[in-house]
């Protein structure tokens, strides 16, 4: 009898009457995994690991993952029980935890990772390490089988989680993801970066690639963003190598102006001239008046562009005294009796029941990307978080540049609004000269939503 077939046997059975084990999904050297449900959650899928109980450390293990279940982070695995339980006469410790569809260890033997994936996995990933390190916890085993994927949104498992400078409860066997300072598995937060980074060796090299301490050939070999902080994260002095916050600055920060300026919207037509903005804070105008134009040559042409921006104003701020809370682009009146059939279909990301927006009336708006949000990362939203994304658009319509305007008061949605952005599309234009739109994302519980203001540099 093969080794899976034995554990196979297994299924069917109920653990301690709650949890039956419905689908054998794996094991490491020290555990067993298989698929379950929650019904007292209301979850048809979730994960139950088993554990062999040693004495010894059992009790440790056990309060260890309770300390675990009373964390609350959008990029980390929930903890939904624990408990103690006996499977063919041998006692166990199990827990059970959210159920993920995917790990980064099944994609990898097909192909490696781009470096824009990369990037897309590193975001996430150094904002869950970020708030454990915030509260001197460390992760411990940062290796591809503990990436995963629930609801389309990364997480890293969660049941390894202990203080840092604490050995693992378990007696797992040591690996090339643990850094070398580690002794019997106690690690500091640099062990989570070392992890991390033999796990973006691996993920960028081929499906070939060897495990293990990588080489420097193997590490020049990276994509040059990745070349420098990959080397320093697998530095055998500790001391050596950045933090978490270090990392989140190269990687995953937008930089902003100490005070950036709010973009006017309009309604004129763009200024001739504009390019791909390179600074947070919207382009100034370099050219002085003429010293030449006379008071009464300069008062009619203030008149029209005071009446101008008054319109403006009331364009933009019209939508917001309606009722609905919803944000759309705002619409002529013209347009916005035409049927519903006349306008644009929204994309099927857009149509998703956590997201919500209107297609422009006008036409400007030819395609909507609104994020979709996981039901956990919406319950972390208290009020509402608001993210402003200035985007370049070209002749054809295409988003060829964004810069993050205002990032609200979490970096992930901000990464979220900044990602839907660059998929928006707009309506071709006469001229050879690129736009700039302001999109402005709100996220809330119910969701999120977007709209687009014609944005013209003061």
């Amino acid at each position: 009898m093969t080794e899976i077939e034995i554990w196979t046997k297994w299924e069917s059975q109920i653990v301690n009457g709650l949890f039956p084990l419905r689908r054998f999904l794996g094991r490491s050297n020290h555990s067993v995994v298989f698929l379950t449900d929650h019904k007292s959650q209301g979850l048809s899928k979730a994960a139950i690991k088993l554990i062999p109980a040693d004495p010894a450390v059992a009790e440790a293990q056990l309060a260890q993952w309770k300390s675990i279940a009373a964390l609350s982070h959008p990029h980390l695995i929930r903890t939904l029980d624990t408990g103690r339980c006996k499977l063919g006469g041998h006692p166990f410790l199990f827990i059970v935890m959210e159920f993920a569809e995917q790990t980064l260890a099944q994609i990898l033997p097909h192909r490696a990772l781009t470096a824009d994936e990369a990037r897309e996995l590193l975001i996430p990933t150094l904002g869950a390490l970020a708030y454990l390190h915030r509260k001197n916890l460390v992760h411990g085993q940062l290796k591809p089988t503990n990436f995963l994927v629930v609801n389309d949104q990364l997480k890293l498992a969660s049941d390894t989680i202990r203080p840092a400078g604490h050995p693992p409860a378990t007696s797992a066997k040591p690996s090339s993801y643990d850094p070398p300072e580690a002794k019997d598995g106690a690690i500091e937060a640099p062990g989570d970066v070392w992890g991390l980074g033999i796990t973006l060796v691996e993920a960028l090299q081929s499906p070939s690639g060897g495990r293990g301490e990588p080489s420097d050939t193997a590490l020049a070999a990276l994509p040059p963003a990745f070349v420098d902080a990959v080397r320093q994260s697998l530095s055998r002095n500790p001391s050596g190598r950045p933090t978490i916050l270090d990392l989140e600055a190269q990687f995953g920060r937008v930089p902003q102006s100490p005070a950036p300026m709010t973009p006017q919207p309009a309604v004129v037509k763009a200024p001739t001239v504009l390019k791909a903005p390179t600074q947070t804070t919207p382009p100034q105008n370099s050219s002085p008046p003429r010293e030449s134009s006379s008071k009464a040559r300069m008062l009619v042409p203030a008149i029209a562009v005071g009446l101008i921006v008054l319109v403006a104003i009331w364009a933009v701020m019209r939508p917001f005294q309606q009722p609905n809370t919803q944000l759309a682009v705002p619409s002529s009146p013209q347009t916005s009796s035409q049927p519903a059939a006349s306008q644009p279909a929204a994309s099927p990301l857009a149509a998703s029941r956590n997201s919500t927006s209107s297609v422009s009336a006008a036409g400007a708006v030819l395609h909507q990307e609104i994020p979709v949000v996981s039901r956990s990362a919406r319950d972390s939203i208290h009020g509402q978080i608001k993210v402003a994304v200035l985007v370049t658009v070209d002749r054809s319509g295409n988003v060829v540049a964004e810069t993050l305007e205002n990032r609200g008061a979490s970096k992930y949605f901000a990464h979220l609004a900044t990602e839907s952005a660059k998929k928006w599309r707009f309506a071709p234009a006469n001229n050879q000269d690129p736009r700039q739109w302001l999109l402005q994302f709100e996220f809330t519980r119910a969701g999120a939503a977007g709209q687009a203001v014609l944005h013209s540099p003061r």
